[in-house]
C-alpha cells in the first residue's frame, strides 16, 4: 500500500489552454487496460525535455532528443506502457520511429514534431502494429479535462496514479500547471524509472523553457531513490502553450518568473514525492535532510549514502532504530576530510547522536517510537559549513523483492 497517497481527484487537476489528452486500450503487453496516451500540443507551444543519463538508454530517448533538435516545434507526444523499447538496438529505434510516424500522418504532422515514450519490460520487441491500431481511438478520445485519465494510462507498477495541479495569478491572468507522472521502482536520481509530463498554458521566453525545468527536475526528481536504480527511459518534459494572455516572460528572476518556476516545482516535487510513497513494496516515507556541508555537493553525497543503503532501509522496514547504520553510511558517504567528532544526528525531534557519539540522554525507546512512524525525519549536521539539502526515500520490504521477482510473469 502506499505511504499516505491518495488517488487524484480529476476534478482538481486544471485543464491547460492548447493541451488536449486521449487513452486507449492497445494491448500492448496485457489485453483490458489503458496502456496508450496521445497528448496534442497547439501550434506555437514549445517543449523541453531532460532523460535519463543511463548510457544505455531506451529507443525513445534517443527518438525524443532527436526530435528535439530538429527544427519542427513538437506537436504530440505518445506514451505506450507494458513495454519500454529498451536494448532493442536499431530496430527498437526503427519501431520508435514508425510509432511518430503513424500518429504524425493521422494529425497532419511532420514526424519529428512527434515525441515517443514507452515503459515496462526491457529488451522486448515493440508491438507497433497495435500501438497503430489503438491510435485512433486515442485521438477520438482527445479532451482537455482527461489528465486524470492519462495519468492512470501511463502506470506500470504503480499501484495509484500521480497527478497534481497549480494555479496561479500572472498580469491579473489565470496561469495554470498541471502534470503527471508515473513510477515505482527502478528509483534513482538521475532520474527515476519515470515519466513525467507537465503543461502550464504560461507565456515564456522559449530559451527559459529548458533552464527552468532543469531547475524543477534538480529539485524533485533528481532528489528520490527508491531502490538506487537508475531506468533506461527516464523522461521528464515540459510543454508551454503561451495562451494564458499575459505578458510573456523574459527573466526567470522577474516576479513572474519566479512565481511560475515555484509553482512548477511545487508540482514537480509532489510527483516526485508520490512516485517514493508508491515505492514498489514501501511501508514508509523518509524524509533524509543533511545540513552544514561545506557545500550542497557533499551534502547530497551523505544524503544518497544514507537513502540508497540497504541496510537503513530494512531497519527502518522493520522499525529497528539500528541508528549505527546511518552514522556508517554517512562516513562512507566520501568526504575524505569528514571529521565525525562534530556530526549530530536526529530522528524527527530525538536527538540520538552528538559529536559523533551516542547522546547520553538518548533512549533505545524514543528511537523506536520514530521508527514504528510512518513518515520519519533523518537529519544530519555536519557542523562544516552553512549548506544543505533534502532527499525523500523509503524503506525496504518484502514486498519489493516479491514485485520485481514477479514482475515478467
Amino acid at each position: 500500500m502506499p505511504v499516505h497517497l491518495q488517488a487524484p481527484d480529476p476534478t482538481a487537476l486544471q485543464p491547460v489552454a492548447g493541451v488536449e489528452l486521449g487513452i486507449a486500450m492497445a494491448g500492448v503487453r496485457k489485453a483490458g487496460r489503458r496502456d496508450l496516451c496521445v497528448m496534442t500540443l497547439a501550434e506555437g507551444s514549445t517543449v523541453a525535455g531532460v532523460f535519463t543519463r543511463n548510457r544505455f538508454c531506451a529507443a525513445p530517448v534517443q527518438v525524443c532528443r532527436e526530435h528535439l533538435a530538429a527544427a519542427p516545434g513538437v506537436r504530440a507526444l505518445v506514451v505506450n506502457t507494458g513495454n519500454a523499447n529498451a536494448g532493442t538496438g536499431a530496430d527498437g529505434l526503427a519501431r520508435a520511429r514508425a510509432t511518430c510516424s503513424a500518429l504524425a500522418s493521422r494529425l497532419g504532422l511532420a514526424p519529428e514534431q512527434v515525441l515517443p515514450f514507452s515503459t515496462g519490460v526491457i529488451m522486448e520487441t515493440l508491438p507497433v502494429d497495435r500501438i497503430e491500431a489503438g491510435l485512433p481511438a486515442a485521438i477520438a478520445d482527445l479532451a482537455a479535462d482527461h489528465w486524470g485519465a492519462a495519468a492512470e494510462a501511463i502506470m506500470t507498477t504503480d499501484t495509484v496514479a500521480k497527478a497534481a495541479s497549480r494555479t496561479i495569478e500572472i498580469d491579473g491572468r489565470a496561469v495554470h500547471v498541471t502534470g503527471i507522472a508515473k513510477g515505482a521502482g527502478m528509483i534513482r536520481p538521475n532520474m527515476a524509472t519515470m515519466l513525467g509530463f507537465v503543461a502550464t498554458d504560461a507565456a515564456i521566453a522559449p530559451a527559459l523553457l529548458q533552464p527552468l525545468l532543469a531547475e524543477a527536475a534538480d529539485r524533485s526528481f533528481n532528489r528520490i531513490t527508491v531502490d538506487g536504480d537508475t531506468s533506461t527511459n527516464d523522461s521528464f518534459m515540459l510543454a508551454a502553450t503561451h495562451r494564458a494572455g499575459h505578458a510573456p516572460i523574459t527573466s526567470l528572476d522577474s516576479a513572474a518568473g519566479r512565481r511560475l518556476k515555484d509553482a512548477l516545482i511545487e508540482v514537480a516535487q509532489q510527483l516526485a514525492q508520490a512516485i517514493v510513497r508508491d515505492g514498489e513494496g514501501a511501508t514508509k516515507f523518509i524524509t533524509v535532510q543533511v545540513d552544514g556541508g561545506a557545500n550542497e555537493h557533499e551534502c547530497r553525497q551523505v544524503a544518497y549514502a544514507i537513502a540508497h543503503s540497504p541496510l537503513v532501509k530494512t531497519a527502518f522496514f522493520a522499525s529497528d532504530p539500528n541508528l549505527g547504520r546511518i552514522l556508517a553510511a554517512v562516513g562512507y558517504a566520501g568526504i575524505d576530510d569528514l571529521d565525525q567528532g562534530l556530526i549530530d544526528l536526529y530522528l524527527d525531534d530525538v536527538h540520538v547522536a552528538e559529536r559523533g557519539g551516542r547522546r547520553p540522554s538518548y533512549r533505545e525507546e524514543d528511537g523506536q517510537r520514530v521508527m514504528k512512524q510512518s513518515e520519519i525525519t533523518v537529519r544530519v549536521d555536519l557542523h562544516r559549513g552553512a549548506a544543505s539539502t533534502t532527499v525523500w526515500t523509503c524503506d525496504f520490504s518484502y514486498d519489493y523483492v516479491k514485485i520485481n521477482a514477479d514482475y515478467r510473469s
